[in-house]
């Protein structure tokens, strides 16, 4: 498992020959080097949409922590709205928009918890206030008053001002899992190039298709 700024693949694929590569990490890999020279905020942000237990669906944006062939991760309250409809459905879909660089990348696939020493070795590399909000957060439960909020970080703040802060038992991280992925890039005249890799599960070869824009 590599973080967002590096993993090691075949060579990779420059923006003028993507439509030739013949599998899409190694491409998605060269498009997040190069958004993350562009964007001018978070490249590695991403919509994650789930679904419901009545099937509307529901999207937000995160921050994609680390990817390799295994799959996209992302970490986040347990109990939070999208922890719970990835228990009760575990299937999601990402979009990574790269503005500067007029590009789309959209996944789906299936959603599997990381492991525990998964999750704590990352939370352990968040700066030490945001561990504190992790524990201080009741993530999309409903708060009375932002003081309210703040008094509850000082509380945690005051319990862990000296040592290290551990991980909460409900803050842990999902991998998604492709069985898609598009990759789109924006030409003149709305004349779009499209590329889609789709397999029927992990591990299998990729087929790719040349989509109409």
């Amino acid at each position: 498992m590599t973080d967002t700024t590096s993993m090691k693949h075949q060579t990779p694929l420059t923006s003028g020959d993507f439509t030739a590569a013949d599998e899409p990490f190694a491409l998605f890999e060269s498009w997040l080097n190069e958004a993350i020279k562009s964007e001018p905020n978070d490249p590695n942000a991403m919509a994650l949409a789930t679904v419901d237990p009545d099937g509307l669906p529901d999207v937000r944006m995160v921050l994609m922590k680390g990817f390799d062939t295994e799959g996209f991760v992302f970490y986040s309250h347990i109990a939070s709205q999208k922890g719970r409809e990835l228990a009760a459905n575990p299937k999601a879909a990402l979009l990574f928009h790269w503005k500067s660089l007029r590009r789309q990348v959209r996944i789906r696939g299936n959603v599997t918890p990381v492991t525990d020493a998964e999750a704590d070795a990352y939370f352990a590399t968040r700066p030490k206030q945001a561990q504190i909000g992790a524990w201080a957060s009741k993530q999309s439960e409903a708060l009375e008053s932002r003081f309210a909020f703040e008094q509850a970080i000082a509380k945690v703040a005051a319990k862990y001002v000296i040592g290290e802060v551990p991980r909460p038992p409900g803050w842990s991280g999902w991998r998604i899992t492709p069985v898609r992925i598009e990759f789109w890039h924006d030409r003149p005249f709305r004349l779009h190039d499209r590329i889609e890799f789709r397999r029927d599960a992990a591990g299998q070869k990729w087929s790719k298709t040349r989509m109409y824009p």
